[in-house]
């Protein structure tokens, strides 16, 4: 009896969890994560956003809990036939990842990686024209780095964006993110101290479908969050 009323408790509990899940929109889900990064904020902690909608995200992170606001710029490389399926990732700094298991599952010559990293690394050079404005970064030199994005599919970005942190001297790293696949976690752990992400559901498909709204964010918002943020602090 008590086992099975368990289960029924159990069973709801998911229920409710699944009902609560979908976010309204990427502000939403910057206020329902930041309680989770709350706990191992420190006097140093610095949040950085994935332009362009994990910026959204973070500000609101930033705000919330009253920490300084960057970003980290990371260049998707896209699949030659696929654009929209990432294959690795290029990063400010040199940084560069690719995933192996993707190339081989998808077929991906040496040559179309190649192709593909040389129209990421010049969509790269242009973020970071167009995003820092000859304004340099925050300093991350032995600080706490919080990276935000408002989902992670396949993960890469975010990895490079890790590797960028470390390289730029952050002394502890947190990837807090909405949503996620399970088992998200294992190809972060050599990278990241701490890994936040309030929910992981069985059947993902991609990170849209997990908000109400998820239309692109543009580049003017990604701007207005970031001088809005250097209005505050």
């Amino acid at each position: 009896m008590w086992a099975g009323l368990a289960l029924r408790r159990q069973g709801r509990d998911q229920w409710l969890i699944r009902r609560t899940a979908r976010l309204q929109d990427r502000v939403d889900a910057g206020r329902r994560l930041a309680p989770l990064v709350a706990p191992g904020i420190r006097a140093d902690t610095l949040v950085v956003g994935l332009p362009r909608g994990g910026v959204v995200v973070a500000a609101e992170v930033a705000e919330v809990l009253e920490v300084p606001l960057d970003i980290i710029i990371v260049q998707k490389i896209g699949h030659p036939r696929q654009p929209e399926l990432a294959i690795g990732a290029l990063g400010e700094n040199g940084v560069r990842v690719l995933d192996r298991h993707v190339l081989r599952s998808l077929g991906v010559t040496e040559q179309m990686a190649a192709r593909a990293e040389a129209e990421a690394a010049e969509q790269l050079r242009q973020r970071v024209h167009r995003f820092r404005q000859g304004a340099p970064p925050r300093t991350m030199t032995g600080r706490h780095v919080v990276i935000v994005d408002d989902g992670i599919a396949t993960g890469a970005t975010a990895r490079a964006a890790c590797r960028v942190a470390r390289a730029a001297g952050a002394d502890r790293i947190t990837v807090a993110v909405p949503v996620a696949p399970p088992g998200w976690e294992t190809d972060f752990r050599p990278l990241a101290e701490e890994l936040l992400c309030p929910a992981t559901p069985r059947s993902f498909g991609s990170v849209g479908r997990f908000y109400a709204d998820f239309r692109q964010t543009s580049d003017a918002e990604v701007l207005d969050r970031l001088h809005r943020a250097d209005d505050v602090g």
